[in-house]
This record gives C-alpha cells, structure tokens and sequence, in this order.
C-alpha cells in the first residue's frame, strides 16, 4: 500500500510515517518512481509505534527495540530498557499526583474567603 492509505488506514499522518521512515522505524520499499510501499503489516507497527510514543518512549529507544521485536526475541537487555521506561513513567506520575494535589490545595485556597488570598472565582 502507499503511504496515503497507511496514513489514512492508520490515522497517522503522512508526515509522521516519514519521519518514522526516516528514523528507522517503519521500513519502506521505494518504487522505480520513488513512490514508498507498505506490506500489510505495516499497519500493525504503526498502531505499536504510535502506542511507544503515547507511553512517553523516545523515536531512539522505540527503535532499539525494534530491533529485539523484528527478530521476535526478549532479551535481558530489551526487558530491562522496557522496565527501566515503565519505572521513568511511574516516577513521572508521581510527580504529576504530587502537581495535582498542589493545584487541588491552590484551588481551595482560591475559594477560602478568610484566607486573604486574591485568587476569587470569577464569573461563571
């Protein structure tokens, strides 16, 4: 398939399917016109890398792992790079708890009139 249906079929667009091409992710065979085509399963690692990337992992680490998924291997190295961003993600929503509950305690303020705070709820 070209890379309009790949985008169109995957809701990825076209400028993202080369940038992926370009950072060695979604492989492409070029035609003798140099139109890019996608077997099949391209649409399937699309939805992966598409799902890397919303969990926070870098183009560099989605394709260090590739490498291990394409050879269809788990290697020690893979699974400790894979815990090691599950452990940065878990810090990461620590951190943004620990903002929330902040902005939860501003917010409360906000609306405590005996607290002499300027921060009044305007208008709805």
């Amino acid at each position: 398939m070209r890379i309009g249906e790949l985008a169109a079929r995957t809701g990825v667009s076209v400028r993202s399917l080369r940038y992926y091409e370009e950072q060695h992710l979604l492989p492409a065979v070029r035609s003798s016109g140099g139109h890019r085509h996608y077997p099949e399963p391209a649409v399937h690692r699309v939805a992966l890398i598409q799902h890397l990337f919303s969990a926070g992992l870098s183009s560099r680490t989605i394709g260090e792992l590739m490498v291990h998924i394409d050879a269809g291997v788990s290697t020690p190295e893979a699974r400790s790079r894979l815990i090691a961003e599950r452990d940065r993600i878990e810090r990461q929503m620590t951190e943004l708890a620990e903002a929330r509950d902040r902005l939860n305690e501003v917010i409360e303020v906000s609306y405590d009139p005996d607290a002499g705070c300027s921060f009044r709820p305007g208008p709805a």
